[in-house]
């Protein structure tokens, strides 16, 4: 077993690794190798690596952590099954019996007893909230999983889940170009004290064109290009930055979850977490990037 306690907002660690695009590659880069981007998070003292049955890359996930598994929060997600003859390509299982049987899969994939932080990866339109969560409880109960976590959920989902057993993590996106959270999720976490893990920090890159020196003069894209080049940074680390900022405005323990599949893109992730944004860049950066800006 990991010796990594149950999670809770002080275990998740301060950065996750979202390990959605790694895939087996065969360029011969050792930047790309994803052992190699895996053993560069750990290195950099990131412990929650994050992937989900979904990804199709739980076997080299599980491979990738296999020698340090000690060192590893693993979260992992359930309820999205592809289906290719159904109009949207896929459905979404949450019922009780499911719960169990991907479990026992992930489990198998991922070549471990456990699956630190357990995650519905999108709420059910037909399964209670309440009858996932029992079936998850049951999971901790048994030493499967070590807590539960919640994804593409409303506010009420939250909170009738939290009724049933405690939930450890919010996993929703969260960044500069995308605040829906605020609205009613980050409320709710912050009365339940559940912590937030913001994937998509830099929204799958689109805050990146902003590095692009003939992108269009909008304000939002000159601001966050002006802070960074103060902080000899990349626009994409101050947007991760960004994100660090919101545990101390909202009062909630926040982690946010970049992906990448190179390992000097990891080192480059982590890095900006250290990056220190005033109160007044903090304004620049909120109010150039606030919705319909």
């Amino acid at each position: 077993m990991s010796h990594i306690a149950t999670p809770g907002p002080s275990h998740l660690g301060r950065q996750g690794f979202g390990a959605m695009r790694l895939r087996e590659d065969e360029s011969g880069e050792p930047d790309r190798d994803p052992l190699r981007v895996i053993d560069a998070a750990l290195d950099a003292s990131v412990s929650m690596v994050d992937t989900a049955d979904m990804y199709g890359n739980e076997e080299l996930v599980g491979r990738a952590i296999a020698r340090r598994r000690d060192e590893v929060l693993l979260a992992g997600k359930f309820g999205v099954v592809w289906d290719d003859t159904l109009p949207d390509g896929y459905e979404i299982r949450a019922d009780a019996a499911y719960v169990r049987q991907a479990c026992e899969a992930s489990l198998r994939r991922l070549r471990t007893d456990h699956i630190d932080l357990y995650y519905l990866h999108h709420r059910s339109e037909t399964v209670p909230i309440e009858e996932t969560v029992d079936a998850l409880a049951e999971l901790v109960q048994h030493g499967k999983i070590g807590a539960i976590g919640l994804s593409n959920v409303t506010a009420e989902d939250l909170r009738r889940a939290a009724a049933v057993h405690p939930v450890a993590a919010l996993q929703e996106h969260w960044s500069l170009a995308e605040r829906t959270i605020e609205r009613d999720l980050v409320p709710a976490a912050v009365a339940l004290g559940i912590a937030v893990v913001a994937h998509s920090p830099t929204s799958h890159g689109v805050l990146h064109a902003a590095a692009i020196s003939d992108a269009p003069s909008e304000e939002k894209h000159t601001v966050l290009r002006e802070i960074a080049t103060a902080h000899e940074a990349s626009v994409g680390q101050i947007a991760i930055a960004w994100v660090h900022s919101r545990a101390s405005v909202h009062g909630l323990d926040v982690v946010p979850l970049p992906g990448t599949t190179r390992a000097s893109h990891v080192r480059a992730n982590v890095a900006a977490g250290k990056i220190g944004l005033s109160s007044a860049e903090l304004t620049r950066l909120t109010d150039a990037w606030a919705p319909d800006s």
